[in-house]
């Protein structure tokens, strides 16, 4: 999970600093602490790593599998639909009800989001983000900030419907659960719990829960396309163990070789290769280097996915860096693709759930393969926050 067009406010730059001590993910002290554990505690309410929210994404997955199907094999982009599918499952805790793919908010929503991910990795934004004093010329950067103004309005406007028909007796979505905890410390000038956390905390949640994981699916089934013997393999294995029952993610643990197949998709795509940012909370020296309160850390998560002593093949798509000589799942401590420590991904349990069931159902009922006239794919990746893939097209033939 990562901190989307963080670095920008949502109306005037000279609230930047503000914004940073807001929300979730890039807060600190008693506002991090209160808005993680009410996040989290929230999430599992509402099904996170229970079998409710399976029953969520196996839908969504039915729903995904019907519209890959209307191509009947021909040429397709699987950007959006992937994209509003793993949406979804993050809208429907937020919200309390999932949103039909062809709505154009909803599409809105995908869009904005999308493009403040790709612009993020544009020279200018980086040039803001060290010389800020270049606000007021033109460039990416001003494009994120109308973007991240028109998702908070979106979702300022969320909260009002909400508060219209709140019910504290039937809490029914994660914005919800918040209001209710926000009239209840009505008169406390010290919570944590006003709008402007609220809206942060949204935006994170919804551009996190959507972006890593639909990139790691257009990875997966990119990499098939170009393995077709692994994707046989992997498909061999959900005949035998499933057959025509729907994936669920209990199923995990009897399926150590397509189990190994994510994890290396995962591995091998190396989604954020350099974390989120952090910031030392006091002086420290480290290996010898003094690190001063107040600096921005920069961790490189690819370093470790790639890492030689801990991987047999790391620089290739290699299966077999997650089993053992007898194809039993082997778990890796150099698997940090969700970050580790104090500060990982909250929704590390809901990205498994929707990786395992999203992939092993569209591989239960199609195999994927190049258009005619293309006979391999470029895994190089797209400049941006995240290594998302070159756009391509693909084809999925039933089975």
């Amino acid at each position: 999970m990562f901190a989307a067009d963080w670095e920008f406010a949502p109306h005037r730059f000279k609230e930047t600093s503000s914004q940073l001590s807001k929300g979730l993910t890039l807060s600190q002290g008693e506002n991090w602490k209160t808005m993680r554990r009410f996040t989290i505690t929230t999430l599992r309410d509402f099904g996170m790593g229970k079998s409710s929210l399976e029953e969520k994404v196996a839908e969504e997955c039915t729903t995904v599998i019907k519209y890959f199907a209307t191509f009947k094999g021909k040429p397709f982009e699987n950007l959006m639909i992937l994209n509003a599918a793993v949406a979804n499952i993050i809208v429907a805790i937020l919200l309390g009800y999932r949103m039909d793919y062809d709505d154009p908010q909803f599409k809105r929503l995908l869009f904005l989001t999308n493009e403040n991910i790709r612009l993020l990795g544009a020279p200018m934004v980086s040039l803001f983000n060290i010389f800020p004093f270049i606000a007021l010329l033109p460039g990416s950067h001003k494009k994120i900030q109308e973007n991240v103004a028109e998702l908070c309005d979106f979702i300022e406007r969320t909260f009002v419907q909400h508060l219209k028909n709140l019910d504290e007796n039937d809490q029914r979505s994660f914005i919800d659960v918040f209001l209710v905890r926000q009239n209840e410390e009505a008169g406390n000038p010290h919570s944590y719990f006003h709008t402007k956390n609220l809206t942060q905390v949204v935006r994170s949640l919804f551009a996190a829960g959507m972006e890593t994981t639909s990139t790691t699916l257009r990875w997966g089934i990119l990499l098939m396309m170009k393995y077709p013997k692994i994707q046989e393999k992997v498909q061999e294995e959900i005949s035998r163990v499933l057959g025509s029952a729907q994936p669920m993610y209990s199923h995990r643990g009897q399926m150590p070789f397509t189990n190994a197949v994510i994890h290396e998709i995962q591995r091998f795509s190396d989604i954020l290769p350099t974390g989120v940012l952090r910031e030392t909370t006091k002086d420290v020296t480290f290996r010898g280097y003094f690190i001063p309160k107040g600096t921005y850390i920069i961790s490189l998560l690819t370093s470790v996915l790639k890492d030689s002593t801990q991987f047999e093949k790391p620089y290739e798509f290699y299966p077999e860096n997650f089993l053992d000589s007898k194809g039993n799942f082997v778990k890796k401590d150099a698997f940090l693709p969700f970050s580790a420590g104090r500060r990982a991904c909250a929704g590390e349990t809901l990205a498994r759930m929707e990786l395992f069931m999203f992939f092993t159902s569209l591989l239960q009922k199609f195999t994927f393969c190049f258009p005619p006239g293309v006979n391999d794919v470029d895994l190089s990746s797209v400049g941006g926050i995240t290594n998302a893939p070159q756009p391509h097209m693909i084809c999925a033939v039933s089975r």
